[in-house]
């Protein structure tokens, strides 16, 4: 018996490569970095519904998360950036980078973040987290930061909206067949903060030929992160469909 198309929510149709969404995450070591960029900088890697936030404002994540239910453990750095859409005060995700083999197309097919694979390397020296991005050998990214003093969850960085621009072509070569702009805000749930820390960071990018986010080297810094949490990740919503 074929498979009807109304149950089908990837591919391959018969076994899909990567399961629907909830998916559940445990022990997840998060560090925010919080800077301020020039604003050029930001305005390059923006879509044009988006207008960038007049004080460059930035966060980069480094996360590790040693067990999912959906995607396994992987390692992951973000780059976000303060923007607008239509006069509303919100937070983009350029690019995310991930050395997952079935959490990267999960993120692009169903949210629509940009998540491109590379090399990364996770860990603690004495005091110190670090998140070291890699592609072809070279440096793109890295985020070092400490976490010397107490937090509450209160006070990480609140990035919402969290803005997506999801972009599927299509086959033929003539447009795009999706060109959603989803919002991520409200995808996590069930959220348990085990540890959270506050200390200081530091940024770096390195030039690359490909996602090169050189123009991105802090101005100022304002503030680092951390937690230690469990959650559950959930579906997003669709905020604007451009196509329709």
């Amino acid at each position: 018996m074929t498979i009807p198309l109304k149950q089908i929510t990837g591919m391959p149709a018969f076994s899909p490569y990567f399961p629907s969404p909830p998916a559940r995450y445990r022990n997840v070591r998060c560090q925010y970095v919080k800077f301020r960029s020039d604003v050029a900088a930001v305005d390059r890697v923006l879509p044009s519904c988006f207008e960038p936030s007049d004080d460059g404002v930035c966060v980069a994540i480094g996360l590790t998360a040693p067990w999912t239910a959906n995607y396994g453990a992987f390692d992951e750095t973000v780059l976000v950036v303060k923007c607008a859409y239509e006069g509303r005060a919100g937070y983009h995700v350029p690019i995310a980078f991930l050395n997952s083999r079935s959490s990267i197309p999960a993120g692009r097919e169903i949210y629509g973040t940009a998540k491109v694979c590379a090399d990364i390397e996770t860990g603690m020296d004495e005091r110190v987290m670090f998140t070291h991005t890699r592609i072809a050998g070279a440096s793109v990214l890295s985020i070092r930061s400490t976490y010397h003093r107490h937090a509450e969850p209160e006070e990480l960085p609140a990035l919402s909206p969290s803005w997506r621009l999801k972009v599927i072509p299509r086959a033929d070569g003539s447009g795009v067949d999706v060109m959603q702009l989803i919002d991520g805000a409200g995808v996590v749930s069930d959220v348990t903060t085990h540890v959270c820390r506050a200390g200081d960071g530091v940024v770096q990018f390195d030039p690359s030929p490909v996602y090169d986010l050189s123009d991105f080297t802090p101005r100022e810094y304002l503030g680092a992160w951390y937690c230690e949490m469990d959650f559950t990740e959930g579906y997003g919503e669709v905020a604007k469909d451009f196509l329709k």
